[in-house]
């Protein structure tokens, strides 16, 4: 009920001009029940006290007849041509559900083992399975204890999120406690970031007292979700106090994991409300379902009017378009087919059915045609089409056109967010390949070549060779990007030590 109640609370009508049509409907309605019952009472030569006698079902049919059904049936086309709205079309380049940033409390208090095999271990794969389940979604992750760091800024990858969730352990926190109102601004500024709306979700076993002034403070416009990583009936602290917070606690099936995705979901749909940038996404088609079981009772024996059937057929014959075999497209457009396939995941028969170029690009890009997909966009001259060209080129290492096309989209559209760290990331992923080349190269730019092996004897031809360096030098100078992911993996506790450390004097010094 609630939920219809906020549709309605957001109902907008794209074209309300042509609610004035409902005027001379409901004189016309008016005048024809008029006509009609002074004729079912019209008994020429008959007196009234007998005519009533022998009238049978007269009283039914004054209060329905065929002109009903029609009316009613060309009011609700009516409605639908009005344009009824409640919901915006979200940008298809930017993600289809809301941004979420986890911050996970990683203080000595989750280390208790009364959740097996620890609070913080459990607390990890509830963010893993969140992850799983929000695939193609953008999340963020932040550790805090005493002090608050940004492990990774949303991204769309997964195995980045897993590789640090897995060295996040109390003993890399430069500061002891649990201080959610630094996790708190640090995710509001990395939410802030983003062009589309989100939500924070908490991960913690109790909030500290002291936390609540910041917390009470927000307004509905930042949506804060609290997981609790701890046994049922431990206490809670200050979230009890927290007037209008969502606390889910942790289960051992998934149920708390949809909670979340519900709440989410909830809160990006009401910013997209908000967000007068985007277009309101046209329902009329909706009323035209409804529409259809009344149309379906003309052909009732007795109601069968004769000359809307005419009127629908002269209608038809006139109407604009080649004609169409298949009886799907007599009711949805070649881009609302395309958003069904999109849905369905069917991403390359939903590129061959949009029209919209931006939906279009998107599917082709989602099916994995990556070239073809960057040469749609390069067409468009929008921020956002470029935008997209640039992650079709990234996703296609096509990397010194991918930085040129971020660019442009920054430069049609300078506060661009998204664009300025893609163009970022993807210069830094050209450095590091060309880097590894410049390391492999053989050649005269690199000072490595085939002058560099000497052969002491041609008898037994390699059998003794001097290099300026071994293999084994080499291979640590040189990596593959797996094994250099490998070792990043091994050493990310170290790093993020290091990192968390520094951040936390730097505050300090400030």
């Amino acid at each position: 009920m609630s939920g219809f109640l906020d549709a309605l609370g957001a109902l907008h009508l794209l074209r309300p001009v042509w609610l004035l049509a409902l005027v001379p409907l409901a004189l016309l309605w008016w005048q024809i029940r008029r006509v009609r019952d002074e004729d079912s009472q019209d008994s020429v030569g008959v007196a009234p006290h007998l005519a009533e006698a022998l009238s049978v079902g007269a009283e039914g049919a004054r209060r329905l007849q065929p002109i009903d059904g029609v009316m009613l049936a060309c009011a609700l086309c009516i409605l639908a041509a009005a344009g009824p709205s409640w919901s915006r079309v979200p940008n298809p380049l930017l993600s289809q559900t809301a941004p979420l940033v986890v911050a996970l409390e990683v203080s000595e208090s989750m280390s208790a083992p009364d959740l097996a095999p620890n609070r913080l271990d459990r607390a990890k794969f509830k963010i893993l399975d969140l992850i799983e389940a929000r695939a193609g979604a953008r999340t963020a992750l932040i550790a805090y204890a005493g002090s608050a760091h940004g492990v990774t800024p949303l991204t769309e990858d997964p195995n980045i999120l897993r590789a640090m969730l897995d060295a996040l352990v109390p003993e890399i926190m430069p500061r002891p406690g649990d201080n959610a109102t630094a996790a708190l601004a640090l995710a509001q500024a990395e939410l802030a970031k983003s062009e589309t709306p989100g939500a924070i979700l908490f991960v913690l076993d109790e909030l500290s007292e002291a936390d609540t002034p910041g917390f009470a403070a927000l307004d509905e416009s930042t949506p804060v979700i609290f997981l609790q990583a701890a046994p049922e009936g431990s206490p809670r602290g200050a979230l009890d106090r927290l007037e209008g917070a969502t606390v889910i606690g942790l289960t051992a099936d998934d149920s708390d994991i949809r909670q979340v995705e519900r709440a989410a979901a909830s809160a990006y749909r009401a910013a997209l409300l908000g967000d007068e940038r985007l277009e309101w996404e046209d329902r009329g088609w909706m009323l035209g379902w409804l529409a259809m079981p009344l149309v379906l009772l003309w052909f009732r024996r007795g109601w069968t009017m004769r000359w809307a059937a005419l009127l629908g057929i002269a209608l038809s014959a006139s109407a604009p378009g080649p004609a169409r075999a298949d009886p799907v497209d007599w009711f949805f457009t070649p881009d609302q087919q395309g958003m069904m396939a999109y849905r369905d995941k069917s991403f390359a028969e939903a590129a061959e059915l949009f029209e919209d170029p931006m939906w279009r690009g998107l599917a082709l890009f989602r099916s994995g045609q990556y070239p073809e997909a960057a040469d749609l966009y390069s067409r468009l001259d929008t921020a956002a089409a470029a935008f997209g060209e640039g992650l079709a080129r990234t996703r296609n290492r096509e990397y010194r056109p991918a930085i040129a096309a971020y660019e442009k989209a920054l430069k049609l559209q300078p506060d661009f967010p998204e664009a300025d760290w893609n163009l970022a990331v993807t210069r830094a992923i050209l450095d590091y390949v060309e880097d590894a080349r410049e390391a492999g190269d053989t050649g005269e730019e690199s000072g490595i070549g085939a002058d560099d092996v000497v052969f002491d004897n041609e008898a037994e031809r390699g059998a003794e060779t001097q290099t300026d360096y071994s293999q084994e030098e080499a291979g640590k100078e040189f990596q593959s990007s797996e094994q250099w992911m490998r070792s990043v993996d091994t050493e990310m506790g170290d790093f993020l030590r290091t990192r968390f450390l520094f951040e936390a004097n730097s505050e300090g010094t400030e």
